[in-house]
C-alpha cells in the first residue's frame, strides 16, 4: 500500500511539473507530447493525487500525502485556469449575441467548458463524400482533393461552411488526420465541412500554398448551392500551420502576390476565420524557435519535382525553405507572408485559440494580432489557455479539458456566422 501511494504521488507530482514547465525550441521538442499527455489526461492525474494523498494517509507514509497534495494542487490549478480561461464574445458581437443563436441550433453544441468524458456524435448517418476534386494542376493530371462533410440525416442545414486545413508545418500530413471527432461533432450542428488537402513544400512555397487555398474558397463558392451552403458563409479554419495559412487568406484575399492569376476578380472573402495557434507574424516564430541556428545549413530548392520524392523530416517548419531565406536576406517576404501585416477594417470576425505555452507560435504575437485587430475595429475573440502547449487539442479530445473548452467556443463563433447578420 505504500508503494502505491508513493507511486501515485511521484506520478501526480511529475505530470504536473510537465504542466507547469515552459518549453523551448529546438530541446523543448522532446517533451512536447508528455506535456500534451499531462494536460489532457489531468482530470486522471488529479484522481491519482487524490489516491495518493488517500492511501498515505491510511498507510501512515507523510510524505505520500505531501506529495500527493501537491500534485493535486497542480492539477486543480490547471483544470481550474483552463476552464475559466477568459471568454467574451460581447465586445466583438454586442450583448445580444446570445439571442442571435437560435434555440434548436444549441442542440449540438457543447453545454460546458468541460464535459467530463465527450461522446463523439453518432457518424452512421453522416453524409461524407471523399476524394472531391477542386482543382487540376495546369499540364498534369493531378488533382487536389477535398473531402466533404454534410449533417446527419434529420438535422437540419445552418448554411454555413467551415473550410478546414489540417496542420503540416507547411510539410506534412493530409486532410481526414485525427479530425473526425471535430468534424463529426460540428456536422451534427448543421454545418458543412470541406476537408481540404493542398500542395505542401518544398513542391510550393508558402505564397502556392495561399494559392491552394483561395482556390478551395473559389470551388465552394461556386458549388455551395449543391451542397446546401450560402456562399457568403464560409469560415475557414486551420490549426498551427493552417491556421497562419487561413488567417492569410480571410485577411488577403486580393492581393497579387497571394492570389492565383485565374482567380483575379473573383470573390474570395470569407465571413469568418478560427485560428489554433496559427502563427501571425513569421519573424516572431523564426525567432522564437531559435531558427537562427539553421544559418548555414543547405538551400532547398522548391518546386513540383519534390511532390514525390521523400522527405527530410528536419526540413520540416523550416521558414528560410517556406518563405525563400532567412529574415536578413528576404525580410519583405516574411513581412508578406504574415497575416498581422495584413490587417486591416474590413478582415472578416476572428477567433483566436492558443495555448500560452505555445513551443512555436509565440503567444506575444498572437496578442499582437488580436489588439490590431480590435483597433481596426474587426470582431474578434482569443481564447488563451494557461499552462498549454501547441497542438492541444489533438490528444485524448474526449477527456481533454483544453479541447473541449475550445470547442464549447468554436460552437457559439460558428453559430454567430451562421444566423447573425454582421
Amino acid at each position: 500500500m505504500a508503494f502505491m501511494a508513493y507511486a501515485f504521488a511521484v506520478w501526480t507530482l511529475l505530470m504536473g511539473a510537465l504542466v507547469f514547465w515552459r518549453l523551448q525550441a529546438p530541446l523543448g521538442f522532446l517533451p512536447w507530447i508528455p506535456k500534451l499527455l499531462a494536460g489532457a489526461l489531468s482530470p486522471v492525474w488529479l484522481i491519482f493525487g487524490l489516491l495518493g494523498l488517500g492511501l498515505g494517509w491510511l498507510v501512515g507514509a507523510p510524505l505520500a500525502v505531501i506529495g500527493g497534495a501537491i500534485g493535486t494542487t497542480c492539477m486543480t490549478v490547471f483544470l481550474w485556469k483552463v476552464a475559466q480561461a477568459k471568454l467574451d464574445f460581447e465586445p466583438a458581437f454586442g450583448s445580444d449575441w446570445r439571442q442571435h443563436i437560435a434555440l434548436q441550433r444549441e442542440t449540438g453544441q457543447l453545454k460546458r467548458r468541460w464535459m467530463g468524458l465527450l461522446l463523439e456524435p453518432d457518424r452512421s448517418k453522416t453524409c461524407l463524400n471523399a476524394d472531391i476534386p477542386f482543382w487540376t494542376i495546369p499540364g498534369t493530371s493531378r488533382q487536389l482533393l477535398c473531402d466533404i462533410w454534410q449533417p446527419p440525416t434529420g438535422v437540419t442545414p445552418s448554411g454555413l461552411a467551415v473550410l478546414f486545413f489540417h496542420g503540416s508545418a507547411w510539410y506534412f500530413l493530409d486532410k481526414d488526420y485525427g479530425t473526425r471527432p471535430f468534424f463529426s461533432h460540428l456536422v451534427a450542428q448543421g454545418h458543412t465541412i470541406m476537408d481540404v488537402a493542398y500542395r505542401l513544400c518544398p513542391e510550393v512555397d508558402v505564397f502556392d500554398m495561399s494559392g491552394d487555398v483561395k482556390r478551395a474558397i473559389s470551388w465552394m463558392k461556386t458549388n455551395s448551392g449543391h451542397y446546401g451552403v450560402d456562399p457568403h458563409r464560409l469560415v475557414l479554419a486551420g490549426a498551427s500551420a493552417d491556421g497562419h495559412l487561413s488567417l492569410l487568406a480571410a485577411y488577403a484575399p486580393q492581393h497579387p502576390r497571394l492570389t492565383p492569376a485565374e482567380l483575379k476578380g473573383t470573390d474570395l472573402s470569407v465571413r469568418g476565420v478560427i485560428s489554433f495557434y496559427g502563427p501571425s507574424d513569421m519573424s516572431a516564430v523564426y525567432t522564437h524557435t531559435n531558427q537562427h541556428r539553421l544559418v548555414g545549413l543547405p538551400k532547398v530548392t522548391i518546386g513540383p519535382e519534390a511532390a514525390h520524392a521523400k522527405k527530410n523530416m528536419r526540413d520540416a517548419g523550416r521558414l528560410d525553405i517556406l518563405v525563400g531565406g532567412h529574415p536578413f536576406e528576404v525580410p519583405e517576404a516574411y513581412d508578406l507572408a504574415s497575416p498581422i501585416t495584413h490587417i486591416h477594417p474590413g478582415c472578416p470576425p476572428t477567433m483566436l485559440i492558443q495555448g500560452e505555452h505555445d513551443l512555436i507560435t509565440p503567444i506575444t504575437a498572437t496578442r499582437r494580432l488580436y489588439q490590431k485587430l480590435v483597433k481596426a475595429g474587426v470582431p474578434a475573440i482569443s481564447l488563451e489557455f494557461p499552462y498549454t502547449d501547441h497542438a492541444f487539442d489533438l490528444l485524448l479530445p474526449w477527456i481533454s479539458p483544453s479541447y473541449q473548452s475550445a470547442l464549447y467556443a468554436v460552437d457559439r463563433f460558428l453559430a454567430l456566422m451562421a444566423f447573425k447578420e454582421l
